[in-house]
């Protein structure tokens, strides 16, 4: 397995193209999701990301008592990079979270995905609770992403949680996520920003941008992260517009700025299927720029499908 670090020195200036894909709802066949891959492939993605979604809670009335029982609706991030792997000789990323798991589970998943041979992670703090408006933390879990983040370094050290002697060291390369809008969360960007400056002060090897649909935005956020000293490759998110709500929606759950124009040329349509079209011709004319400035990777938000984005890649690649 090769590192993301190593596929970019190894592709010397040139921009790579990679997606991220989501796990399908439980009970549902894999197929349709591999089918939507398969089409991306003769782009020639050196890696593909999967995300990892915590459990929800499904209340139910238990002799009288509102009984909340914890359900995952899309597991399998494991079994999906093992299948990419199989299927695709393709490497694959594991989102790995803060919610949901103690810290002696997420070592018991880092060394499962160790034995795979997965040297990739992306790590994250992840979302709230559906339903609940702040995250809270497992008990005996991480509360933050740069938390989890110093495990994976230890880890990597052959430093385990408990035991008295060294261990055989794991190999991670480790990414993080960052925010040229800042999380939505974060009270302001200069404080986002320290966080992630300490997220590469820790040990993360790379950063996957949050999708952000106005390039000077990633241009100036890769300006300030190198005056900051940080200098470890930006990866820039893109995710093409495809329904008129989401010009709404999008704002709303990630704290993005839409640039007038592409909220103007979005209004205008008649149809989704217009809007759809709207957004892969501004999404091209992103991928140009962000070429030309020779972003590393162009990294896809494909929400597990396929058409935009490869209409996106053929004009660009």
């Amino acid at each position: 397995m090769t590192k993301i670090t190593q596929y970019i020195e190894q592709a010397k200036g040139k921009t790579l193209f990679s997606i991220e894909i989501i796990p399908p709802v439980k009970g549902e066949s894999i197929q349709a999701l591999m089918s939507n891959i398969e089409p991306l492939m003769e782009f020639k993605p050196p890696f593909i990301e999967v995300t990892y979604h915590r459990e929800e809670f499904l209340e139910k009335i238990v002799n009288g008592q509102i009984d909340r029982i914890p359900i995952r609706k899309r597991p399998g991030t494991v079994g999906i990079c093992a299948s990419l792997m199989n299927r695709f000789n393709v490497d694959a990323v594991p989102h790995v979270i803060c919610g949901g798991f103690t810290k002696e589970e997420t070592e018991d998943f880092l060394f499962d995905l160790h034995y795979l041979g997965i040297d990739n992670v992306l790590v994250l703090r992840g979302d709230p609770v559906k339903g609940n408006p702040a995250f809270t933390p497992e008990k005996g879990g991480h509360a933050f992403a740069s938390d989890l983040l110093q495990q994976v370094v230890r880890m990597n050290n052959g430093e385990l949680l408990h035991e008295e002697t060294q261990a055989s060291p794991t190999n991670f390369c480790i990414g993080v996520a960052g925010y040229p809008e800042k999380h939505f969360e974060a009270p302001n960007f200069n404080m986002d920003f320290a966080y992630l400056k300490k997220k590469v002060a820790l040990g993360a090897d790379y950063i996957v941008t949050q999708m952000f649909f106005d390039n000077q935005k990633y241009f100036d956020f890769v300006k300030k992260c190198r005056e900051e000293g940080i200098n470890v490759p930006i990866i820039p998110g893109l995710k093409p517009l495809a329904t008129k709500k989401q010009l709404t929606v999008l704002p709303r759950i990630f704290h993005l700025d839409m640039p007038e124009d592409l909220v103007t040329a979005v209004t205008n349509c008649k149809t989704d299927k217009d809007v759809k079209q709207v957004g892969i011709e501004w999404c091209i004319q992103q991928c140009k720029e962000l070429m030309a400035f020779e972003a590393p990777i162009l990294h896809f938000y494909t929400m597990s499908k396929s058409e935009s984005t490869k209409k996106i890649a053929e004009a660009i690649f």
